[in-house]
């Protein structure tokens, strides 16, 4: 069955167990696919790459909540009134 690479880079788990960072520099700042029987086992990525997607997260989810809440009804203030 054909599986879906979500990577650029690739490497086998014995790779990966034998130099988890050398694999890591394969994929120069993005995820790497770690493969066991040519499937995808697990993704490694970067702190820098998994910041950015922790913040994409909480950013979408902050979204829902204003979308869930703009029709609510609210009360008008001013700077001066707070």
């Amino acid at each position: 069955m054909p599986t879906r690479m979500l990577a650029d880079a690739v490497a086998s788990i014995s790779e990966f167990k034998a130099n988890p960072m050398k694999v890591m520099s394969f994929g120069a700042g993005s995820a790497v696919a770690v493969l066991n029987h040519n499937t995808p086992a697990f993704y490694c990525i970067p702190p820098a790459l998994y910041e950015a997607l922790m913040e994409r997260l909480d950013d979408l989810e902050l979204l829902a909540k204003v979308r869930e809440r703009e029709n609510e009804p609210s009360i008008k203030v001013t700077l001066d009134d707070l």
